[in-house]
């Protein structure tokens, strides 16, 4: 029993496949995994949590914060479920969505496929209204104009708009004034400004984002808002917080007003996660492997540090694609995330190979064993059938497994066409789909230059200690860390997050013509803006600050991050800044260009609440060989034999254990596989580190 003095700290992380919950109180954490509810995501929310009170054996009045991730946004765009959405711009711009960067992702394509954008042409509207690149008026907001389009929003039956003007992000001044007419006469729709969604310049990549973030407000705002409700009703009073793509929390309000930054919260959280992990340990250079029902998400993290970017693409219609999905500025954790997870559905393709995702089953009906209906054969049911899962255990046995209906899918989905059994055709199927993950981690490393072979692996996600060492093969890694709570990292994860906000605003200008005192006001308004977000949240909690000024040389079309003083600037601090950038830029391109003077395009300013300290490790280490609680029939993957492997409960093992493989270390949210030739330990945080034998 928990003392319920203590408040606790509760994180809800809904997947495609799972609703995972973690519950942290004093030095206790409860962990929980129960099945998601696509058509209502807040009853799964709901069941988690009162199955993770009981287990602590306190009342929902004992917690006092509630951290929230979910894939919603995300599936809303990927599913085109979103709101009707309108956009006004400038006349003349109607078609920036349409013609984007007028790029081809594929070249040599003739047929190819672009994204279609989330807003038809019918109801993207312009009126008259123009600013200059420094914000000055050059041609007057047509008021009578835009005020005409209301019937036409009305008739339309437009739920939310986006409101996108050229130079917007230097003066917003008629982004505002256009919102002040639409909202008096229709007050309750939701409107999204790009001044103050994405303020950056490139109009493509700014109404792009301005327009997802209107596609799913409204879908966003009701969710979140029935979540709260039904929380309290409950009689959980704590305050609700939201996990960000940047990998920090937010207030409600903000995450309502800006859901387009909710977009990656859950893969955020599983890098969060895995660079707390790495900091305990004193790792340097990590791969996070985050592998769940639906997607795995794959980052690299450097120094306790992800890696993090300013856009990224959602919805891709081709495959690992750059340039094929739709573009949003936004602060992101940099990783890449493909359809590998156990739902990924398994299939021969017209070549007569086996292909893997990036469709899934989902939660409903779910893979063929889960015995909801699911025909299609899975990567979770090639798992149950090459021996992996212990049929009654599945998610801490709250989900009986049914092998028989799983070699069923199997055979008829993959077998029948290439004259394999069930065992031969499961051990296709996870050796494609690890393929595929292996594959993505070594282009996702070249494009980020960096190296793999000194990296260890961090697995979590109810995938990810199953399938770790036979991608650490694949990617010539040798040490592999699956630290405790693996099967619900991304909900632990939020628990580690800290309160954080970014702030980004364009103002170009060149080195040989510095403005300093104008960057230092314009910092200085981004500060007061990041600062009032995260005191909302916050509580007085001591904070850190980074700027960073994006920079290239002239005729250049991409920026490099230089981080800036967190002091006003000085005009010794121009050449420094100018030298700062050669060096980055060498270390990119490996050398810089003498003579070219350099822009500064936009900052950005980040704040964000100390990290949590990070917990000693257990001095108590007892050297064991322990004992193994069952054996299991197991085929291994390298020849395809079936052989019987050692089984061992996770909770029985201390620090200190130490085991041989083949064998499996089985808990409540997920297993981890450890094939012939590696070895496992357990260390003083009580991580399961594998390496393998002769490294």
């Amino acid at each position: 029993m928990s003392d319920s003095s203590v408040l606790s700290r509760l994180a809800i992380d809904i997947g495609g496949t799972f609703t995972d919950v973690a519950l942290e109180t004093g030095t206790q954490l409860y962990t929980t995994k129960v099945l998601t509810t696509p058509f209502a995501p807040e009853q799964g929310v709901l069941a988690g949590v009162r199955v993770i009170l009981e287990m602590a054996g306190i009342g929902p009045e004992a917690i006092g914060l509630v951290i929230h991730g979910t894939t919603l946004a995300t599936n809303a765009i990927i599913e085109r479920k979103g709101a009707r959405t309108a956009l006004i711009t400038t006349e003349g711009f109607r078609d920036v969505l349409a013609m984007g960067t007028e790029s081809r992702y594929d070249q040599y394509d003739l047929n190819i496929i672009l994204p279609e954008p989330l807003v038809p042409r019918f109801l993207r509207f312009t009126v008259p209204e123009r600013l200059d690149n420094e914000g000055r008026v050059l041609r007057p907001l047509h008021e009578d104009a835009l005020a005409a389009l209301i019937p036409k929003l009305q008739a339309e039956g437009v739920e939310s708009v986006a409101i996108g003007f050229l130079h917007a992000f230097v003066n917003p001044v008629h982004e505002r004034r256009a919102a002040e007419i639409l909202q008096s006469v229709l007050p309750e729709l939701p409107i999204s400004l790009s001044s103050e969604v994405s303020p950056e310049m490139r109009e493509f990549e700014r109404f792009s984002t301005t327009v997802a973030n209107a596609y799913v407000q409204p879908l966003m705002a009701r969710y979140l808002g029935k979540l709260a409700k039904e929380l309290a009703a409950m009689g959980v009073a704590a305050p609700l917080f939201l996990m960000h793509s940047g990998g920090g929390l937010i207030t409600l309000e903000t995450a309502c007003r800006f859901p387009v930054r909710l977009v990656e919260s859950g893969p955020a959280g599983g890098a969060i996660f895995a660079a707390h992990i790495a900091r305990a340990a004193r790792l340097d250079h990590v791969v996070s492997f985050d592998m769940g029902g639906t997607t795995a998400k794959i980052c690299l993290i450097d120094h306790g540090a992800p890696q993090t970017a300013r856009s990224f693409e959602v919805a891709r219609v081709g495959r690992f694609q750059k340039g094929s999905g739709l573009p949003l500025r936004i602060p992101v954790i940099e990783m890449v995330e493909i359809g590998a997870g156990g739902g990924s559905i398994a299939r021969v393709d017209a070549l007569g190979r086996i292909a893997v995702g990036p469709e899934s089953a989902g939660a409903d009906p779910g893979p063929a064993c889960y015995g909801r209906g699911g025909l299609k054969p899975t990567v979770t049911d090639a798992n149950l059938v090459l021996g992996r899962y212990d049929p009654d255990r599945f998610a801490g046995g709250t989900l009986r497994l049914n092998t028989a209906a799983a070699e069923r899918a199997l055979v008829h989905g993959v077998g029948d066409r290439l004259g394999l059994s069930a065992g031969m055709a499961a051990l296709g199927v996870v050796e494609m789909v690890d393929e595929n993950m292996a594959n993505a981690v070594r282009v996702h490393a070249a494009e980020s230059g960096k190296t793999l072979t000194e990296r260890t692996l961090i697995a979590f996600g109810g995938g990810g200690g199953v399938h770790a060492y036979r991608l650490a093969e694949r990617l010539g890694i040798r040490r592999i860390l699956v630290p405790p709570g693996a099967g619900v990292g991304s909900a632990i994860g939020f628990l580690r997050a800290p309160i954080a906000y970014e702030v980004v605003r364009s103002l170009y200008q060149r080195f040989a013509a510095f403005d300093i005192d104008s960057v230092n006001r314009l910092i200085a308004e981004m500060v007061e803006e990041a600062e009032a977000v995260v005191a909302r949240a916050g509580s007085g909690l001591p904070t850190r600050q980074t700027r960073i000024a994006y920079m290239r040389y002239i005729g250049q079309g991409h920026e490099i991050p230089v981080p800036l003083p967190n002091h006003p600037l000085a005009a010794e601090d121009v050449p420094r800044l100018r030298a700062a950038y050669d060096a980055a830029y060498a270390r990119f391109y490996n050398r810089p260009v003498p003579g070219s003077d350099v822009e500064v395009l936009s900052y950005a300013v980040a704040l964000a609440t100390e990290l949590p300290p990070v917990l000693p490790a257990s001095q108590t280490l007892s050297p064991s060989r322990p004992k193994a609680s069952t054996t299991r029939l197991v085929r291994e993957t390298v020849r395809g034999e079936q052989q019987e492997w050692s089984v061992y409960e996770r909770r029985a093992l201390h620090p200190g254990a130490e085991l041989r493989g083949p064998a499996i270390i089985v808990e409540d949210e997920t297993s981890i596989l450890l094939g012939p030739g590696w070895q496992a330990s357990i260390d003083g945080w009580g991580n399961v580190v594998l390496t393998q034998e002769g490294q």
